[in-house]
C-alpha cells in the first residue's frame, strides 16, 4: 500500500491562498480563519516538506524558488479534488465538434491553455482551437458573429454591456521591483515614490493604455518610460533593476528567465482589479461552446454572476 501524503488538502488550500494574496492576514480573512491559525498551518506545511515556501518581507510574503514550484503542484492537486467534487460521476461525454476559442495574449498563456487541458479530460471529442486576438478584434468578432465564445480581460472591454459576460477570476495589481531595489522591503508604496524610477510599459493586452491612465488619474508621470511587448523581457528588465512596473498577480513570477529574483510590493493607490472572464454574443451556443462555457463557469475561481 502506497504511503499517503503527510499534508492535507486544507493545508494546500491555505498555502495557495497565501501565495495568491501575498499576505497571511489577507489570506486568513479570505478563508475565514484566524491569522495565527494560518501562520501555524503554513509553518507546519513547511516543516512536513522540509523546505521554506515563503520569504517574509515587510509588505507580506513572496514565494521562494521551492515555493513557486510547489504552488504548481499544489494547485494541480486542488484542481483534481475540485473536479472530483464538482463532477463526481460524470463520464466522458459524447459532445463532439470544434470550437475556435478567442483569447487575448495574457489570458491565453496564463489562463486558457491550462483550462483547455482540464476540459479535454471530460470532453475528449471536442477540439478546442485557441485563437489569439486583440481586445478590439475580440469585441468586433463577437458583435459580427465571427467569434462564438471568448475568454478575455473583461476589465478592458469597451462595450461590455452589449455582450453576455461571466467573471471567472479577479487579480490585484502590484508593483514589481528587483530583489535589491530600494522599494523591495517597503510595506506599501505610493505613486510619487514609484514615479521617481524608470517605468517599464507592457505593450501587450493594452497594458500601456491602462498604465498611462493610472498615471494620468494620479496627475503624475514617471521619470522615463521603457517599452516591451515581451513578458519575459519585462521580467528580466525588472530583475536587472532597469525599471519598475505595475502588473497583476496572475502574471507574476518571482524569478526572471535567467533566475534573477523579483519582488512584488503593495501599492497605496486605488488600482482597478484585472478581471478575466467569458464573453459571448449569441443567445444559443453550439454544443462545444456551451460545454466549454459551462465547464469554466462551474470551475471558475469566483462565483460572480453572469450578466
Amino acid at each position: 500500500m502506497s504511503e499517503l501524503a503527510p499534508f492535507s488538502l486544507r493545508q494546500l488550500h491555505y498555502f495557495v491562498s497565501v501565495a495568491r494574496a501575498g499576505q497571511i492576514s489577507a489570506a486568513a480573512a479570505a478563508t475565514h480563519i484566524s491569522q495565527s491559525a494560518m501562520t501555524t498551518a503554513i509553518a507546519e506545511l513547511e516543516r512536513l516538506l522540509g523546505a521554506t515556501l515563503f520569504e517574509r518581507t515587510r509588505s507580506g510574503v513572496t514565494l521562494t524558488f521551492e515555493g513557486h514550484h510547489f504552488l504548481q503542484q499544489a494547485q494541480a492537486v486542488l484542481d483534481l479534488a475540485n473536479q472530483a467534487a464538482r463532477f463526481p460521476f460524470q463520464r466522458r461525454t459524447d459532445v463532439a465538434g470544434r470550437l475556435e476559442l478567442a483569447a487575448s495574449y495574457t489570458v491565453l498563456g496564463y489562463f486558457v491553455l491550462p483550462a483547455i487541458a482540464k476540459f479535454k479530460q471530460l470532453f475528449p471529442l471536442v477540439e478546442v482551437v485557441p485563437v489569439e486576438l486583440s481586445r478590439p478584434e475580440i469585441e468586433r468578432g463577437l458583435r459580427d458573429g465571427q467569434i462564438e465564445l471568448a475568454v478575455a480581460l473583461l476589465s478592458n472591454l469597451e462595450q461590455r454591456e452589449a455582450l453576455h459576460t461571466h467573471t471567472l477570476t479577479r487579480s490585484r495589481r502590484q508593483l514589481w521591483v528587483a530583489a535589491q531595489h530600494e522599494l523591495a522591503e517597503a510595506g506599501r508604496v505610493g505613486v510619487a515614490q514609484i514615479a521617481a524610477f524608470p517605468y517599464i510599459l507592457p505593450m501587450m493586452d493594452e497594458g500601456d493604455r491602462n498604465a498611462m491612465k493610472y498615471w494620468a488619474d494620479a496627475g503624475l508621470q514617471p521619470t522615463s518610460v521603457l517599452k516591451t511587448s515581451s513578458m519575459e523581457a519585462l521580467r528580466e528588465m525588472v530583475a536587472l533593476g532597469l525599471g519598475v512596473t505595475i502588473l497583476s498577480d496572475m502574471v507574476f513570477r518571482p524569478w526572471s528567465l535567467d533566475g534573477r529574483r523579483i519582488r512584488s510590493v503593495e501599492v497605496d493607490w486605488p488600482l482597478p482589479l484585472m478581471e478575466v472572464g467569458l464573453a459571448w454574443q449569441r443567445e444559443t451556443l453550439s454544443p462545444p461552446a456551451e460545454a466549454f462555457r459551462d465547464f469554466l463557469m462551474r470551475s471558475g475561481v469566483d462565483n460572480a454572476p453572469a450578466s
